[in-house]
């Protein structure tokens, strides 16, 4: 097996007397996606936060690429990427501004190529000229997207990406993500509140409460555990002991 490109060993973070993640450990392979899981509360913002170096841990370790996080973040973040259907984007450039204002934040030396790219997969050639303050919420979700991927990150942290979007959009979302991993390589680290979405992008889930990992394995290794019928069971069960 090759090496873990995400290890992440006994990490907490403590904001005064709380404790918002409390000594977790998990690894990620390449091309593996990991689902995040866990009740509002649960962690899952703050883990994210530490792992893209916005948030400094208590204690613990985080390393990428088998450098660590805290001495090399410049070189590891330069090879992670981030989306979120919750992100703002400069609403006064267009669709292609804002993808462009991307590739020179990352020194990238073929942006127009990238963007070419992105813009077919996502088929966002009718909104390119768009001005962002005028795109729907199911492009907004496109344009985030994009901007993450055109950097060709090797690991992709992902928060509810399909959130509120239509069936049919967060079908293509999907669609592009699988597709995008099978033939990259691309490893991915994903939370949503739809069960049935984490079922079917993960490989393995972990599932936080409290700050703490109380489970992890694949969707049925969690639910046998649980002596549940399915994911969403257990979702429910776990919120309930909140």
């Amino acid at each position: 097996m090759s090496s873990p490109i995400v290890e992440v060993r006994n990490l907490s973070k403590r904001f005064g007397d709380f404790t918002a993640v409390d000594q977790i450990s998990f690894e990620i392979q390449p091309g593996e996606t990991v689902g995040l899981l866990g009740p509002n509360g649960a962690g899952k913002t703050t883990t994210f936060q530490m792992l893209l170096g916005v948030v400094t841990p208590t204690e613990g370790s985080i390393q990428m690429f088998g450098l660590d996080l805290m001495t090399h973040r410049e070189t590891i973040l330069r090879q992670v990427n981030f989306s979120s259907t919750y992100i703002s984007m400069p609403f006064a450039l267009t669709v292609e501004e804002n993808l462009k204002v991307t590739g020179k934040l990352y020194g990238l030396s073929d942006i127009n190529r990238r963007i070419d790219d992105v813009v077919k997969k996502l088929e966002m050639e009718d909104i390119r000229k768009k001005l962002t303050r005028k795109l729907s919420s199911g492009q907004m979700s496109r344009l985030t997207l994009a901007k993450a991927v055109m950097t060709e990150p090797k690991i992709l942290f992902l928060d509810e990406p399909t959130a509120s979007l239509d069936p049919d959009i967060a079908h293509k979302i999907k669609g592009f993500l699988k597709e995008y991993r099978d033939t990259s390589g691309l490893s991915m680290l994903y939370t949503s509140h739809n069960m049935r979405e984490m079922e079917e992008m993960s490989d393995r889930i972990i599932f936080l409460q409290r700050g703490k990992i109380v489970a992890q394995g694949t969707a049925s290794e969690v639910v046998a555990q649980y002596d549940e019928d399915d994911l969403e069971q257990v979702f429910l069960k776990i919120a309930r002991d909140e």
